[in-house]
């Protein structure tokens, strides 16, 4: 893969040009990582206040029936996006370790092997979270562990 850049005083924004003979998935992760926020904040609500939780703070990010939460060392913030919404905007840092789940990849500690193909991860904070088998090989093709990587 050839990296250009350009610099000119035309341009308002960046802009970015893919130039290749055929899709790929390669390319299909390139645009996905481009596309992906670049902000270092998200806004979180605790009671009745709204904070500006910095990314790096938080450890997973989790739905328990219709409400979707970012778990912090400190708290638990209710987010107003869905976790769908969550995991694209969050993919740069975040990886989606079972059905309601999205943890921090920064903030993982250890992996431990549980039974029928289930993995639990502590994170940073002592706290634990399930990997349901069918997230685990994403999880460890993203960490970059294991045989398929």
């Amino acid at each position: 893969m050839q990296i250009k850049l350009i610099i000119d005083e035309k341009y308002v924004e960046p802009e970015v040009l893919i130039h290749a003979n055929e899709y790929s998935s390669q390319i299909e992760q390139l645009m996905k990582y481009l596309k992906a926020t670049s902000t270092d904040v998200i806004d979180g609500y605790l009671q009745k206040e709204i904070f500006m939780l910095k990314i790096v703070d938080i450890y997973f990010v989790f739905s328990e029936g219709a409400k979707v939460y970012f778990q912090t060392e400190e708290n638990e913030y209710e987010s107003k996006r869905k976790l769908y919404e969550l995991e694209e905007l969050l993919e740069k840092d975040f990886v989606r370790v079972n059905k309601s789940t999205l943890v921090n990849v920064t903030k993982i500690s250890s992996m431990k092997v549980e039974g029928m193909g289930m993995m639990q991860l502590v994170m940073n904070n002592e706290t634990t979270v399930l990997v349901s088998r069918s997230y685990l090989k994403g999880l460890k093709k993203r960490l970059g562990i294991g045989r398929d990587t």
